[in-house]
C-alpha cells in the first residue's frame, strides 16, 4: 500500500459495515488490516505470467458407477416402521410456525 492505513479510514469502513469499534479495537484492527494490505501488495508484485490458471491444485475426476436397477424396499415396509404416517406418506411435525 502506498500510504499507511489510517485509523480514520478504518473507522469509516467499520461504520459502513455497521460495526462499532472502541478505541482499542480501532488501534488493533488498523494495525492488523495494514499488515494484511502490505502482504497483498507483496503478492501483487509477483510475476505470474508463466503460471497457468487453475480452479483446483489437483486433477479431479468423478468416480461413478453404472446406474443399474437393484433390489428395493417396498414402500409399505418402510412406512410400517415410521412413527407417524398419513395418506401413504411420512408425517412430520410442522416447522417455522406452519399449521398442519
Amino acid at each position: 500500500m502506498s500510504q499507511p492505513l489510517s485509523q480514520d479510514l478504518v473507522a469509516h469502513i467499520a461504520s459502513l459495515a455497521r460495526i462499532e469499534l472502541d478505541p482499542e479495537e480501532l488501534v488493533h484492527f488498523t494495525e492488523h488490516l495494514g499488515k494484511i494490505l502490505d502482504h497483498v501488495s507483496q503478492l501483487e508484485g509477483l510475476d505470474l505470467e508463466s503460471v497457468e490458471a487453475m480452479s483446483h491444485p489437483y486433477p479431479l475426476s468423478n468416480v461413478l458407477r453404472d446406474d443399474v436397477v437393484g433390489p428395493t424396499i417396498e414402500p409399505q415396509e418402510v412406512l410400517a416402521q415410521a412413527p407417524d404416517v398419513a395418506d401413504g406418506q411420512f408425517r412430520v411435525p410442522p416447522i417455522l410456525g406452519e399449521s398442519s
